[in-house]
């Protein structure tokens, strides 16, 4: 009977203990944020600096923004510091008051709902003298008004360049699109066509019997063959040397199917570039995808999820809205102009993407509607704006206009007061000189640096 007692007692206590622990709550506890911080864009005055970050791992957080330092290789919130509106896992900040000619160090710092604070990685930069942007001077090559006549200098006629792509020799290559014709400008001036009979359609074989449908991308690789993302037909085509066009890759129907030459598909492929192994990647824009393919025509996705938004992150996992221009830098990063988001964005080898300058938030670099852009041996990145101007990012992250204004014109000289309409296409010959589709002026215009 003793025994039995104490039994009962024992489980009331246990009972009542239970009881107890269910009254009280238990703290909850977060992960740290992990962050990506964005490359870092100056100002021409070097006194404003443009940067951001992404929070990779969906914690709830408090707080997010850059803290920033001169003295602290690894900034903390105790140094100084931006505070962004919290609205998405991906942020834009901007940083005033810089001081000249000095190095900082930044990273991005996201707060949890248990107040600790996760940073990202450390982004060393410099701010530079304070110099004023360093215009070009711009000249007309080809072209006067619409129309599609083979002739030297303005007496050729074009109908809305999209594309522009130089070779070794000094000639130019313009995706003439509402011709649907590839066209080809000498280092004299003179324009012949190199594919397409100059109407809309889908033939392939020789040159002069083939059919392109508005191309909007070129690439030449290093045997002289041009490729051609043809946007209005949804395939990859290729021309080679002697003048024989053929389909490299997709069938012509709208999709998004990886597979092998025309077992995958695209829809509205605007943008192609190569990379030092010989593969190809396209901005599929009405995809919202960039997409791969090797030198054998297997295609792949890299990043994008078909979801037209602005999100950063690895491969698939992120977002792109109707992405147009690509390039490489000389490390094999990407970089993606992407106008509907006002953003560039940048692809490391392991399809992490970032931010590199611009985008969605009222603390982006204010970029108007990126087009295209291509990359220097220097690393100096060159930008069509559909605003009308032409922007460079130098080497030392240092942002400036070359050439042209947010107002339209044909106006050549200096590009303080240059004027284009809808630049889009933009390449770099030998020279360093640039090269500009000018689309609405139906012009292929030259910046002289």
């Amino acid at each position: 009977m003793k025994l039995k007692t104490t039994l009962l007692k024992l489980l009331l206590f246990a009972f009542v203990a239970v009881l107890a622990a269910c009254g009280k709550s238990s703290p909850v506890t977060y992960d740290l944020p992990q962050l990506v911080t964005y490359d870092v864009v100056i100002d021409p005055t070097s006194t404003i600096a443009w940067t951001g970050g992404v929070i990779t791992n969906s914690v709830p957080v408090t707080a997010y923004g850059v803290c920033y330092s001169t003295t602290n290789s690894e900034p903390t919130i105790t140094d100084s510091k931006t505070t962004e509106t919290i609205s998405t896992f991906l942020f834009g900040s901007k940083l005033k008051g810089l001081s000249l000619n000095t190095v900082y160090y930044v990273r991005a710092y996201g707060t949890n709902s248990s107040g600790n604070t996760g940073y990202g990685n450390v982004v060393q930069f410099k701010t530079g003298g304070g110099i004023a942007d360093a215009y070009g001077t711009v000249s007309t090559i080809a072209g006067s008004a619409a129309g599609y006549e083979n002739n030297t200098g303005t007496a050729a006629l074009f109908n809305r360049p999209t594309a522009v792509a130089t070779d070794a020799a000094g000639n130019i290559y313009v995706a003439d699109s509402y011709n649907s014709v590839i066209r080809k400008i000498t280092p004299g001036g003179v324009t012949t066509t190199v594919a397409g009979t100059g109407t809309f359609g889908y033939t392939d074989g020789p040159a002069d019997k083939a059919q392109f449908y508005v191309p909007s991308g070129l690439v030449i690789d290093a045997t002289g063959n041009i490729f051609v993302a043809d946007l209005g037909n949804n395939i990859i085509r290729k021309i080679t040397p002697a003048g024989v066009v053929s389909s490299f890759a997709g069938n012509g129907s709208s999709g998004s199917g990886d597979g092998t030459g025309s077992a995958a598909t695209f829809s509205g492929p605007a943008g192609i570039a190569m990379d030092a192994n010989g593969n190809f990647y396209v901005t599929d824009s009405n995809n919202n995808l960039i997409r791969k393919i090797t030198p054998a025509g297997v295609v792949t996705t890299v990043a994008g999820n078909r979801v037209g938004a602005y999100t950063n992150g690895i491969g698939t996992a992120t977002s792109f809205n109707k992405p147009t221009g690509i390039a490489f830098d000389a490390a094999g990063n990407m970089y993606v102009a992407e106008a509907a988001n006002n953003a560039i964005r940048k692809i490391t080898k392991d399809y992490t993407v970032t931010t590199f300058a611009g985008g969605v938030d009222t603390a982006a670099l204010k970029l108007g509607s990126p087009q295209d852009l291509k990359i220097d041996a220097n690393n100096n990145v060159y930008i069509t704006d559909a605003n009308g101007r032409v922007l460079k990012v130098n080497k030392d992250r240092i942002f400036s206009v070359v050439a042209g204004k947010a107002s339209t014109g044909t106006t050549d000289g200096d590009g303080n007061t240059a004027l284009f309409n809808g630049p889009k296409g933009i390449a770099l010959d030998a020279q360093g000189n640039i090269i500009i589709a000018d689309y609405n002026n139906n012009r292929i215009r030259k910046i002289v640096q």
